[in-house]
């Protein structure tokens, strides 16, 4: 199953684990039963530790195995094969069964092991989807701290019954004894916010009680990294809120155009970019979505929807941007059973169905490639009288058999009743109206500034961008931006770093001329 060159590395993972592990797997005659049993077997020639023990269980899922110390029985739990990109998550829970210690801070594996109830996981993943490991791997930490919590990742290629049983049209989704519980990227404190409500609250007064920040960023994707790392570096207390570090980036598959990093995926993005600022003195505070700004004499106050407040001499708002909608009947009722923004994540949910991507630039345009080799047919829909994709991606698309374009065409309801069952679309030139039968909308017409909560608080464009000037200063004294969300052109992750440190350069350069001793100000001045 596994080749030589990954058989070696897993063995020096695997170094690592201090504990004895049991892996007892459930199979029977398939041909999936088979290749996990190689697998295991793989696996359990890396480490002495390792012993893996067969079982026809007819009360679990078949391929399916659990990882557990001697005499437990509550470890992550494996249905399916583990390999693309759960191979990672396979390893982590053979690693953290084994001993070796989590990178997660001691007050949150208090607040998992002191969870009062029984919880019981199963998260549904596609093997393509970046999304999926975080939320799997949160889940098998939880189930390796406390014996109350237990967690299977279900592979739906392997499991396509279920998936239709359960109508799973977005991966990952996440059921909590039996119901579902969510959907999409959930990071382990946005697991235990949910299911841990007075987690919340203590954290809301923790954060409440922190003295004001000399520089308090808004927002942990690649500005605010940048914001951070350059103002901790100047020596001022910084911080961070954020409701989720990485921001868009963790919703990007491929990354080619950040110089000096020829080729990455946007989830290892983020974490770099959280390694890079946790290396300096920033207060990073996660799952602090803002609700309200208020400037005031000397200081600006953050509000935040948890119920914390903060305080700063200066802020940097780099709140980024979110996909955007089309906003027809059926968008919203939809969403996950038929609707989704991903075709890298849900592409694979939807092998040999029909779909439809809708937007012609870039991003549709290559959502629409990629699906083309997995899905039946691809219909694009474009509003405008030609798509805006680049050349080459045309010229790509173009070739594909089983793609159908319409441009000049305007998407006017997606229907279906329990889920997706086609879409109506107008011709803009003849008004005659269209339908397209199919199981799948991807949704790829850009992204939408997340501003509505700064409304009548500073001077925002008629897209609801913040505008800025040359430094980063917003309509407010004191408050800057950069990113996605101002009105800086060419939305690109390159030049949201950029602008995060020029906007924390001007940041401090505000509080030197604000702070500074009456005599220093005119010294400068002078």
């Amino acid at each position: 199953m596994l080749d030589a060159a990954t058989k070696s590395q897993l063995a020096s993972y695997l170094e690592r684990i201090s504990q004895p592990i049991e892996v007892v797997a459930s199979l029977d005659d398939s041909q999936a039963s088979q290749e996990t049993q190689a697998l295991l077997k793989d696996i359990a020639e890396t480490s002495k530790l390792i012993t893996v023990i067969e079982s026809r269980d007819d009360t679990q899922r078949k391929p399916s195995f659990s990882i557990n110390r001697p005499g437990e029985s509550h470890g992550p739990r494996f249905a399916g094969l583990p390999m693309g990109h759960e191979f990672t998550s396979l390893i982590l829970a053979l690693l953290q069964v084994g001993g070796y210690p989590p990178k997660v801070e001691q007050a949150i594996l208090e607040q998992i092991k002191s969870l009062d109830g029984d919880f019981e996981f199963e998260v549904y993943v596609s093997l393509t989807c970046h999304n999926c490991p975080d939320v799997v791997q949160a889940l098998n930490l939880m189930a390796v701290q406390n014996p109350r919590i237990k967690t299977t990742m279900v592979e739906g290629g392997t499991f396509q019954d279920e998936v239709k049983e359960r109508q799973i049209m977005g991966v990952p989704t996440v059921f909590l004894n039996g119901t579902q519980f969510g959907s999409g990227r959930m990071t382990l404190e946005e697991i235990l916010a949910k299911i841990d409500t007075s987690g919340v609250e203590r954290e809301a007064k923790k954060i409440s009680a922190k003295a004001p920040f000399d520089v308090l960023i808004v927002g942990g994707g690649p500005a605010g990294a940048a914001a951070a790392v350059y103002a901790a570096r100047k020596g001022i207390r910084t911080g961070i809120a954020s409701e989720r570090f990485g921001g868009q980036v963790l919703d990007t598959l491929g990354i080619e155009n950040f110089i000096s990093v020829k080729e990455t995926e946007g989830p290892k993005f983020a974490l770099a970019l959280e390694e890079h600022v946790r290396h300096y003195d920033v207060d990073i505070m996660n799952l602090q979505r803002a609700k309200a700004l208020v400037p005031g004499d000397g200081f600006v106050e953050l509000q935040t929807e948890s119920g914390a407040t903060l305080k700063a001499r200066t802020v940097i708002l780099a709140t980024g941007a979110r996909w955007r909608n089309i906003n027809v009947p059926g968008e919203h009722e939809f969403k996950n059973k038929g609707v989704a923004y991903c075709p890298h994540c849900d592409g694979p949910l939807f092998k040999g169905k029909r779909v439809a991507v809708i937007g012609g630039g870039n991003s549709g345009v290559e959502a629409a490639i990629d699906l083309a080799s997995i899905v039946g047919h691809v219909t694009l829909i474009e509003f405008d009288t030609k798509l805006r994709a680049d050349e080459v991606l045309q010229r790509k698309l173009r070739s594909l058999a089983n793609v159908t374009v319409f441009t000049n065409a305007q998407t006017t309801e997606i229907t279906g009743t329990d889920k997706v069952n086609g879409l109506n679309y107008k011709d803009r030139s003849s008004g005659e109206t269209h339908r397209v039968e199919l199981e799948g909308v991807f949704v790829q017409i850009g992204l939408v500034p997340n501003t509505d909560w700064l409304k009548g608080t500073l001077e925002l464009s008629r897209h609801g961008e913040i505008v800025v000037d040359d430094r980063g200063q917003t309509s407010v004294p004191g408050v800057f931006a950069a990113g996605d969300a101002t009105t800086v052109p060419f939305k690109q992750i390159i030049i949201a770093a950029g602008d995060g440190a020029k906007a924390a350069l001007g940041a401090f350069d505000h509080l030197i001329r604000t702070t500074a001793p009456v005599e220093e100000k005119e010294a400068v001045a002078a």
